[in-house]
């Protein structure tokens, strides 16, 4: 079970991760456009169309990613992301559980996950990366073209956002349909969805935890 007090997205300040003392930073990535309500969360660029979907209510949503220092000088010398998050709306957390989509209730401790292979990981409308990317080769002819746009430059760009992230509007969108990722924290692995909600049950977010915050475990 995650317990508010330990889960610390969209929280910054210094926490403490098995006896070391870290700093964490939150920095907004953009409105993201869900106007189906079926949120994707994915490895843009191994699993996109593939990967677990949310429901939320239709609409656009500030995400943000939650940066962990985890350098021992604690001098942003060694950066890594502990959370990509999704706010549907502000409240105070009363609990955080598996998010899943039309009432499917999971086992204790269970989770959806997404399986991550190049470090990465996004939200997208699932309805959008359905009707917004293009066929073909989406490696050559989007991911990696050796031009300024291509996905994997602006996510290494310092200057788009901020290096690790991007915001990136679908070659096909024609209302601003887009996909918002992150690096995926320690890189490849499987990480869980998760919702917070208050005390009346209202979902405030929607979470992928890459597992950075917390005490080290072998699962």
């Amino acid at each position: 079970m995650i317990t508010p007090s330990l889960f610390r997205a969209l929280r910054p300040g210094p926490v403490e991760v098995d006896r070391r003392t870290w700093s964490l930073t939150v920095h907004e990535l953009g409105v993201l456009r869900v106007p189906s309500g079926r949120l994707e969360a994915s490895d843009p660029f191994v699993t996109l169309g593939e990967g677990p979907v949310v429901d939320v209510p239709p609409g656009d949503y500030p995400v943000f990613v939650t940066v962990a220092d985890v350098s021992d000088a604690q001098d942003g010398s060694h950066l890594r992301e502990a959370y990509l998050s999704l706010l549907v709306a502000e409240g105070e957390v009363a609990k955080v559980e598996a998010a899943t989509s039309g009432g499917e209730e999971l086992g204790e401790d269970e989770f959806w996950l997404v399986p991550v292979d190049a470090g990465t990981v996004a939200f997208a409308d699932a309805e959008a990366v359905r009707a917004k990317m293009p066929e073909g080769d989406w490696y050559e002819d989007l991911f990696e073209t050796g031009e300024d746009d291509s996905w994997f430059a602006l996510m290494d760009s310092p200057d788009h956002l901020r290096e690790g992230c991007a915001n990136i509007v679908f070659p096909l969108a024609t209302e601003g349909e887009n996909l918002i990722l992150a690096h995926s924290g320690w890189g490849d692995g499987a990480y869980p969805v998760v919702r917070t909600v208050d005390a009346e049950g209202r979902t405030l977010g929607i979470h992928i935890d890459l597992l950075v915050v917390g005490p080290e475990s072998d699962d």
